[in-house]
């Protein structure tokens, strides 16, 4: 994991001639209590990138403060050894042999209560996740959308 500035985050999707996407074809609805999490969380990390770099971008954070769990966060980005805060460095780019991290930073992101996007090398499927908790997916083409609906129902 590499950790990327907001300013990193926007020159990645301009290399990619590409901006943050609209227009949603599926929405997910979670509680960040959910027990299924986990399992969304790794089908997620391991099925959207494709074997390909993906960026995991906090936009949002600090709105339920009561939920976050600064101490577990941040010993998940000491492990990776970045040092930075989350206003710092709010994008956290993942390698292709890096599921297990992604995974893990996407849980618990959405159990603090964040918001953010998940942007994929591959452009296919893309998603933004809300402190209100809901995942909307972006895809390429809407036959991407029944293997996510079928898997995380």
């Amino acid at each position: 994991m590499r950790a990327y500035t907001k300013e990193q985050c926007e020159e990645w999707l301009q290399e990619r001639k590409r901006a943050l996407p609209v227009n949603p074809g599926y929405r997910l609805e979670y509680g960040a209590d959910d027990r299924r999490l986990a399992y969304r969380t790794r089908w997620i990390a391991e099925n959207l990138p494709y074997r390909q770099p993906v960026l995991l971008w906090i936009t949002e954070w600090g709105i339920w403060s009561s939920s976050e769990n600064w101490h577990l966060y941040n010993l998940l980005r000491k492990s990776h050894g970045e040092h930075r805060l989350l206003a710092e460095a709010p994008g956290h780019l993942f390698l292709d042999y890096e599921t297990a991290d992604l995974a893990s930073f996407l849980q618990v992101s959405i159990m603090n209560g964040w918001g953010g996007y998940l942007l994929t090398a591959a452009d296919y499927l893309n998603a933004f996740f809300s402190h209100d908790e809901y995942m909307d997916f972006y895809p390429e083409n809407s036959g991407l959308l029944a293997e996510v609906r079928d898997a995380l129902k």
